[in-house]
C-alpha cells in the first residue's frame, strides 16, 4: 500500500506545475557533448559522401529555386543575386531541417537509454540539435565562398550575425522539443513531419523576400520564427536594405515563447516515456 501511494502521489505532482531543473543539464553536460559526437562521427563516418551532403542539399534546392523561382517566376531578391539571396536562406532552414529530423527520433531511438540509466531526458533533443551545428559550418563556408565569387560583402550590419544564430539555435531548440515529446506519443507526427515541414518552408520567404508584404503583416509575419532567422541572415551577410526590425522583435518572441513552453510540456509527461518507447 505504502509503494501504492508513493506512486500515486508522483503521477499527480505531474499534473499541476514542474520544475525545469535545467541544473541537471549542467551536471550531464558530458553526456550531452558525447552523445552529439557520437551521432556525428554515424552520420560522417556511415556515408558514403560523408559531409559533402551538408552542402548538397541546401546547394540542388538553391539551383531548383533559381530556375524555378528566379528565372521563371522572376521573383524579385531585394537586388541581390538570386542564387546567394536563397542559398543565405538555405543554411539557416536546412540547420533547422536537420534539427527537426534528429530531435523527432531522438527519444525513440534511445529507448534502451531511457529504460534502462537515469538521465535528464531533455538531453537527448537538445544532444540532436547540436549535431546539425557541423553541417551548419560545412553549408556556411559555401556560402563565403558563394559571396567572394559574386563580390558581395558584407556590411557592419554582419556583427549582428550572432545574435541571429541564436535566433536559429533557439528555434531549432523549442519545435526540436516539442516534436521529440509529441513523437513519443503520437506516432502520426512522424509520417507528418514531412509534408509540415515543407509546408513550413513556403510560408518562410526563403525563395521570396518579405519585403512583398507591407506593414503591418510583415512584422506578423515573424509569428514564424525562421522568417525572423532568414531576413536576418540576409540583412547582416547581403545588406539587404530592409532591415528586420519588426519581423525580427516578434520572431525572438515566438521563438521563447516555444522554447519555454516546450520545455515546461517536456518535462511534465518526460515520465510517461517508458511507458511508449
Amino acid at each position: 500500500m505504502a509503494a501504492q501511494s508513493k506512486k500515486i502521489s508522483v503521477r499527480t505532482s505531474q499534473q499541476g506545475w514542474v520544475r525545469l531543473n535545467l541544473y541537471e543539464l549542467w551536471e550531464y553536460r558530458e553526456l550531452l557533448f558525447i552523445l552529439a559526437w557520437r551521432d556525428i562521427s554515424v552520420r560522417y563516418k556511415q556515408t558514403f559522401l560523408g559531409g559533402l551532403w551538408a552542402i548538397i542539399q541546401p546547394f540542388v534546392t538553391m539551383v531548383i529555386f533559381s530556375v524555378i523561382f528566379g528565372k521563371l517566376a522572376n521573383m524579385p531578391s531585394d537586388h541581390i543575386p538570386y542564387p546567394l539571396f536563397s542559398y543565405t536562406a538555405l543554411v539557416p532552414w536546412t540547420f533547422f531541417v536537420t534539427a527537426l529530423n534528429k530531435s523527432s527520433l531522438s527519444l525513440i531511438s534511445s529507448a534502451n537509454l531511457i529504460n534502462k540509466v537515469y538521465l535528464p531526458r531533455l538531453i537527448l533533443p537538445i544532444s540532436a540539435v547540436i549535431v546539425g551545428t557541423m553541417d551548419f559550418l560545412v553549408a556556411f563556408s559555401i556560402l563565403l565562398l558563394m559571396m567572394l565569387c559574386y563580390g558581395s560583402i558584407p556590411t557592419m550590419a554582419i556583427v549582428f550575425l550572432p545574435l541571429f544564430i541564436v535566433l536559429t539555435l533557439i528555434t531549432s531548440l523549442g519545435i526540436g522539443i516539442w516534436i521529440a515529446a509529441l513523437n513519443v506519443k503520437f506516432y502520426d507526427l512522424q509520417n507528418a513531419l514531412p509534408f509540415l515541414v515543407q509546408a513550413w518552408m513556403f510560408v518562410t520567404p526563403i525563395a521570396y523576400p518579405s519585403s512583398l508584404l507591407d506593414e503591418p503583416w510583415r512584422s506578423l509575419y515573424g509569428l514564424n520564427p525562421m522568417s525572423g532567422v532568414v531576413e536576418g541572415f540576409r540583412w547582416a551577410l547581403l545588406g539587404t536594405k530592409t532591415a528586420p526590425g519588426g519581423i525580427m522583435f516578434v520572431s525572438s518572441i515566438a521563438a521563447w515563447i516555444i522554447l519555454v513552453s516546450g520545455m515546461f510540456y517536456f518535462k511534465r509527461v518526460e515520465h510517461s516515456f517508458a511507458d511508449y518507447v
